[in-house]
């Protein structure tokens, strides 16, 4: 059992996601959701086909990839270790993507299509 810097046995040291039923149903509700979210980006993107919008769902796709980590977690296909480093990657992802389209396709920014209309 890992022990913390002071040598105690932290209070959680014997939890674990893997195998929780809890913890699933409620990663498969947020896929479903994150899903549904992901399908109206899509469609919001081949309406207006505009880059911010492209942006904005890889934005949501990242989102729903995440969601399949945390599923991958509780199933035991993702270790712990591997979960953080995939998950905080695409937290950094999905900021970066969405700071982007605002940045660059803000009304009167270099990448605005429409400032010179």
């Amino acid at each position: 059992m890992a022990q913390s810097l002071s040598g105690s046995v932290p209070a959680l040291a014997g939890w674990s996601v893997e195998g929780s039923l809890p913890i699933l149903a409620v990663v498969i509700v947020a896929g479903l959701g994150t899903t549904l979210l992901f399908a109206v980006s899509l469609a919001a993107y081949r309406r207006r086909r505009r880059a911010q919008y492209r942006l904005i769902a890889l934005a949501v796709g990242a989102l729903l990839a995440r969601s399949v980590v945390g599923a991958g977690t509780v199933l035991g296909v993702v270790p712990m270790p591997a979960h953080h480093l995939i998950a905080h990657s695409l937290d950094f992802l999905i900021a970066a993507l969405v700071l982007y389209a605002v940045y660059a396709h803000a009304p009167g920014s270099v990448g605005d299509e429409s400032a010179s209309d």
